[in-house]
């Protein structure tokens, strides 16, 4: 007896050839793994990127080229973080809550810094923040019916807002600079049609959820009265196996017990009958 399961040992007494590999993958999933290390990152690159971006009253292009630089870097780890933490199980509390939060703050302080810069008008502003605002707070409000599921013009809304606000960021001027009106205001476009889309299914997700509680309580109540029928149909057979043996213990007729009294009874009833016997002769 080594005191290993055979289930560990793989059936041969000797460690399974990747029982260490196995139990790597499972210590790996904690909250020093990679996926959420990129997070924090993200997180740290944020007031680092406001800071960039300020710089010299906001309008140098050197600071500006910087703060491009780390605004990029967060995007492309909002990329990977999330492919890694689902391609290699990696899935924690920590990264289900702060990486919407990192990826919300970093666009957050771009278009907040740009619009107080003057660079950005303040109702693309208020519409792209409002927008992501009420989509978070929705989908708490149908989180018991189920969730959302990111849809794939959700994904080119965020591809097209992390564009623009980077082009926003470098200070660009001639085509560029019309280039990136345009693709703010595609940015903006999808926002706005994503939204509505999330309110939309959001509404479809709860009234389906809210069917599917009412059906179930239905059926609930169906199943109790039918366990309260069949209650009353047991206690009408209880009533009625209590009273059988009153009616089976009443004493049965007497009868003749031996031959005399068989005779006696014989002799009885011929002298009854007999009068009518001769009468009828």
């Amino acid at each position: 007896m080594t005191g290993v399961p055979a289930s560990a040992t793989g059936g041969t007494g000797r460690p399974a050839p990747g029982g260490k590999l196995g139990s790597a993958a499972v210590n790996q999933a904690s909250l020093w793994n990679i996926a959420n290390i990129l997070t924090m990152i993200r997180l740290v690159l944020v007031p680092g990127f406001v800071l960039l971006l300020l710089q010299d009253g906001g309008h140098d292009p050197v600071w500006r080229a910087w703060a491009w630089a780390a605004f990029a870097v967060a995007m492309i780890t909002d990329v990977f973080d999330g492919h890694l933490a689902r391609a290699y199980n990696l899935v924690t509390d920590f990264g289900k809550i702060a990486d919407p939060i990192a990826d919300k703050a970093i666009m957050a302080a771009g278009l907040i810094c740009l619009s107080s810069l003057g660079d950005l008008p303040w109702w693309v502003t208020i519409v792209i923040l409002a927008r992501e605002l009420g989509i978070t707070l929705m989908r708490f409000w149908v989180i018991r019916h189920g969730v959302i599921p990111a849809s794939r013009g959700g994904k080119m809304k965020t591809l097209a807002q992390g564009t623009a606000v980077g082009m926003y960021v470098l200070m660009l001027t001639g085509p560029l600079a019309t280039l990136r009106f345009w693709v703010m205001a595609v940015a903006v476009v999808l926002t706005v049609v994503t939204g509505l889309d999330y309110v939309r299914q959001a509404i479809v997700l709860r009234r389906r959820g809210l069917a599917e509680e009412r059906a179930a309580r239905l059926a609930s109540g169906g199943a109790g009265a039918a366990g309260g029928v069949s209650g009353a149909g047991g206690a009408e057979g209880a009533v009625a196996a209590a009273e059988a043996p009153e009616s089976a213990a009443q004493p049965p007729v007497p009868g003749p017990t031996s031959a005399s009294d068989a005779s006696e009874v014989s002799t009885s009833d011929a002298s009854t009958a007999g009068p009518a016997a001769g009468s009828g002769r």
